[in-house]
C-alpha cells in the first residue's frame, strides 16, 4: 500500500534530497512549508544554503506538472503541495492553528482521516509528539542515521592466554568479519590485562604488523592508554588523510590532536601549518554580527583550543632547557591558524594539518563540506563527541561525525579511534558517566 509521507520544514532545511528520499510514496508538503522555505532562503548559513536547494528543486518539478495535484518523481513516487481544507479541524484539540507547526499537523491529521498510511516526518522531537498524540504515525528522518551503539570502533580486542610472538596473520575471528584498512587488534592476556599488544591491519598485504610507540613524545605529550597510542599511530601517519577521534570529555582526542598537528607541522615540516577550527552554534553564523576583528570575534570560540595549546607549551617547557614561542607568538607567525567554518567553503587548502574539533555539531552535508576542503599533501582529523550536540535538530545517530565513520570506515585512506577512558581527571571521568 502506498504510503503518504509529510514533511515538516526541518526536515529540507536538513537535507534538501529528503524530496525524493520515499520511493514509490507520495510526498505532501504543507503549503506553510513553502513559506517557512521562503524565510530561510535569504540566510547565508547552512539551512538557507538548503533552503534554496529545495526550492529550486520544488521549481524544477513545477515544469513537469501540477504541484497541487501531483508530480511524478523518477523513484516512482509522487511530490505534491497539501492545503487545509478547514480550519476547525483542531477545535477540540486545544492547539491553535496560528502556530505554523500546528498547520502543519492539522495537514497530516486531515489526510489520516481518508488514508490509512499516513506519516509525520519531523526532526523536532516535540512535533513527533504532539503527532503521536493526535494517532498520527511519526518519524524522523532516518536516511543519514547510524546506529551508535554499532558505531566502528576502529579496534578490536582479542583475549589470548599468552600474547603470540609471531604476529601477522589475522586472528580467526576476522573470517566472518573482514577488517577495515587501518583497523587496530589489541591482544590482552586474559589473567594480566596490564600485559598487551597493539597491532594495525596493514591493508596491501592483508595482514598485521605490531605497533610500537617510537615517537617519545608529541611536543611533550605522551600517551597514556592504548587508544591514545592508536589516535598517534593514525596521526602521524601522512598516508592516513583523514582521521576521527571519538569518545566522551576528558579522553584526550583534542589534545593529542594539537600535539600532532605541532608535531608534523614545526619538528617534521611535513605540512605548512596548523588550521584549527570548531562549529560557531548556529553554524555559518555571519561573525560580522560580532564586535572586533575576525581574530577577536574567534577568541571566545576558541577558548578550549588557547587552553590545549598552553598545556601542550607547558610540558614541553618542563622538558627543555630553550625558551620555547608562546601561542600569540604562533598565531602571529601563522604556524597556527584559527578558522571558522563559516570561511572554509569554497576553498582548497593543501600542505596543512587540519583540525576540526566539536565535530558531532555538523550535519552530515556539512561534513562533507569541510573535508572535501582537503587539498594535495593535507590531513584533516575530526574530533568530537556524539552524545553532547548542541543542534536542535541532531542527535548522537544523525550528526556529521558518525555518519562519515559509517562511510569512510572502509577507505584505506580513513582512520578512526573510539577513545573508552578518560584521563583528565578522576571526577571528570565519573561525571562524564553519571551526569
Amino acid at each position: 500500500m502506498t504510503k503518504i509521507f509529510v514533511l515538516d520544514t526541518n526536515v529540507l532545511l536538513h537535507n534538501p534530497a529528503a524530496l525524493t528520499a520515499f520511493s514509490d510514496n507520495t510526498v505532501v508538503l504543507p503549503i506553510e512549508v513553502l513559506e517557512e522555505l521562503d524565510k530561510f532562503k535569504k540566510a547565508h548559513d547552512e539551512k538557507g544554503r538548503n533552503a534554496r536547494i529545495t526550492i529550486r528543486n520544488l521549481d524544477k518539478l513545477r515544469e513537469s506538472g501540477s504541484l497541487k495535484s501531483g508530480v511524478k518523481l523518477e523513484n516512482g513516487g509522487k511530490l505534491m503541495i497539501g492545503f487545509l481544507s478547514t480550519q476547525d479541524i483542531f477545535k477540540d484539540k486545544g492547539l491553535p492553528l496560528d502556530e505554523v507547526d500546528n498547520r502543519l499537523l492539522a495537514t497530516a491529521y486531515e489526510l489520516a482521516q481518508t488514508h490509512k498510511k499516513v506519516i509525520f516526518v519531523s526532526k523536532d522531537i516535540n512535533a513527533r509528539i504532539k503527532a503521536d498524540s493526535l494517532g498520527i504515525m511519526s518519524e524522523d528522518f532516518e536516511q543519514q542515521k547510524v546506529n551508535i551503539q554499532e558505531l566502528y570502533s576502529g579496534w578490536r580486542e582479542i583475549e589470548v592466554n599468552r600474547i603470540p610472538r609471531n604476529i601477522g596473520e589475522l586472528p580467526p575471528e576476522t573470517k566472518d568479519d573482514p577488517p577495515s584498512p587501518n583497523e587496530f587488534f589489541m591482544y590482552v592476556e586474559t589473567h594480566n590485562r596490564s600485559n598487551y599488544l597493539i597491532t594495525r591491519h596493514d591493508y596491501r598485504s592483508n595482514s598485521l604488523y605490531p605497533v610500537h610507540n617510537t615517537i617519545d613524545s608529541l611536543w611533550g605529550v605522551v600517551p597514556r592508554n592504548p587508544q591514545q597510542v592508536m589516535a598517534q599511530e593514525l596521526l602521524t601517519d601522512t598516508r592516513v588523510e583523514l582521521v576521527s577521534l571519538v569518545g566522551q570529555a576528558g579522553t584526550g582526542k583534542t589534545l593529542l590532536a594539537i600535539a600532532a598537528g605541532l608535531y608534523m607541522v614545526i619538528e617534521k615540516k611535513v605540512y605548512n601549518r596548523l588550521l584549527i577550527s570548531r562549529p560557531i552554534m548556529p553554524l555559518g553564523k555571519d561573525l560580522g554580527y560580532l564586535p572586533g576583528t575576525k581574530e577577536e570575534k574567534l577568541e571566545n570560540w576558541m577558548e578550549p583550543i588557547f587552553d590545549n595549546l598552553e598545556y601542550i607549551l607547558t610540558s614541553l617547557r618542563k622538558n627543555a632547557n630553550h625558551r620555547l614561542l608562546t601561542v600569540k607568538e604562533l598565531i602571529a607567525s601563522e604556524v597556527i591558524q584559527l578558522e571558522a567554518l563559516t570561511y572554509m567553503r569554497g576553498r582548497s587548502i593543501p600542505r596543512q594539518f587540519i583540525i576540526v574539533d566539536e565535530a558531532q555539531n555538523l550535519t552530515p552535508h556539512e561534513i562533507k563540506t569541510v573535508v572535501t576542503r582537503l587539498g594535495n599533501n593535507a590531513k584533516m582529523v575530526l574530533t568530537g563527541d556524539p552524545y553532547q550536540i548542541d543542534s536542535p535538530y541532531l542527535d548522537s545517530d544523525s550528526n556529521g561525525l558518525t555518519y562519515c565513520v559509517d562511510r569512510m570506515k572502509d577507505q584505506d585512506l580513513f582512520g578512526h579511534v573510539l577513545f573508552t577512558k578518560s584521563e583528565r581527571g578522576r571526577l571528570a571521568s565519573i561525571a562524564a558517566q553519571l551526569l
